[in-house]
């Protein structure tokens, strides 16, 4: 997969942005990347979309900015002069997107339906944007078309918002998402760019949907482990299920037969994906042993340890059952 297509996966959201008045991109951009997305399609929808991509990758060089609704072969040249690292349009344009390949430029080429599909596939092209996503029937519609293109990737947009945003990630085959809920345009016009970051900052976390999985305790041995198994099983009538190196009671419960992780045990973080919650939480600092990465057969990323213990406790995420 193409390195740029890559981080996009990472990131999960792909902010759609409209912008009238290119003074405000650099600020906007900036809201973005302290929200926690360090990208942004800009749209050719306004005369100032070229301006507003200078701008953002001469201020902000590490901001993944590309540009959306390019119509024609002159607006991807502007849009590529003017520093955007990747195309998006709205539909499926033959000339726009040999143009792209043949200048080596990754272009994402809007489709709804499957003969879209070949016509990318014909040319190359496997990650495409789903457009629109909603109108055109939502999830449901991309896992249709997907079972006979196993290799397609989708970037769904057009009608993404929080309480969708997870019913279409949780798709394999979806690479991300566009939206722009989190950037209002009347926010922008205001100048409410704290407000926009903040909108950023709960989509970010919508996404990775963090939450409480189990505590683990450590005991001393195989024998500790079962007589604190058992005297907790039967007095709160929990279910026992023993496993190699530890015993759950309960949902939330797991105990160790000899000492693991943390001073004091381990405490498990689910999320709906460890890749992502990865990405994003390295950005806000935090470490991670790299050693302890547990991977399933496809080698998805689906556990792994912080590196730094939090008062006596050791922390992992974990993938959403």
């Amino acid at each position: 997969m193409n390195e740029i297509l890559r981080e996009l996966s990472l990131i999960g959201i792909v902010p759609v942005i409209k912008i009238e008045n290119a003074a405000d991109a650099v600020p906007l951009a900036e809201a973005l990347r302290k929200g926690g997305l360090p990208c942004a399609e800009v749209t050719f929808r306004t005369a100032a979309a070229k301006e507003a991509i200078r701008n953002i990758s001469a201020a902000l060089p590490d901001m993944l900015v590309g540009a959306g609704t390019v119509l024609t072969t002159a607006q991807a040249d502007e849009a590529i002069e003017a520093g955007a690292r990747f195309i998006v349009t709205p539909g499926f344009n033959p000339d726009v997107v040999r143009h792209c390949i043949s200048k080596g430029y990754p272009i994402v080429p809007g489709i709804n339906n499957p003969s879209g599909i070949e016509q990318a596939l014909s040319m190359g092209i496997e990650t495409v944007k789903f457009f629109p996503a909603e109108q055109s029937g939502g999830v449901k519609m991309i896992k249709a078309m997907a079972a006979p293109y196993g290799a397609v990737r989708f970037m769904p947009t057009g009608g993404i918002n929080p309480s969708n945003l997870n019913d279409y990630l949780a798709f394999p085959k979806i690479l991300c998402c566009g939206g722009s809920w989190m950037v209002d345009a009347g926010m922008i016009a205001k100048g409410d760019f704290a407000g926009i970051e903040s909108l950023v900052r709960e989509a970010v976390d919508t996404m990775l949907g963090f939450r409480f999985k189990h505590l683990g305790i450590n005991c001393g041995s195989p024998e500790d482990a079962a007589n604190c198994s058992e005297a907790l099983a039967a007095m709160f009538a929990f279910r026992q299920e023993k496993k190699t190196v530890s015993t759950f009671v309960g949902h939330s419960l797991e105990i160790m037969h000899r000492p693991g992780r943390g001073e004091k045990g381990h405490i498990a973080i689910e999320t709906n994906s460890v890749e992502r919650a990865v990405y994003h939480l390295k950005r806000r600092g935090v470490r991670f042993d790299s050693d302890s990465e547990i991977r399933d057969k496809t080698g998805a990323l689906k556990l792994i340890y912080l590196a730094d213990e939090i008062d006596g406790f050791a922390f992992h995420l974990a993938e959403k059952d």
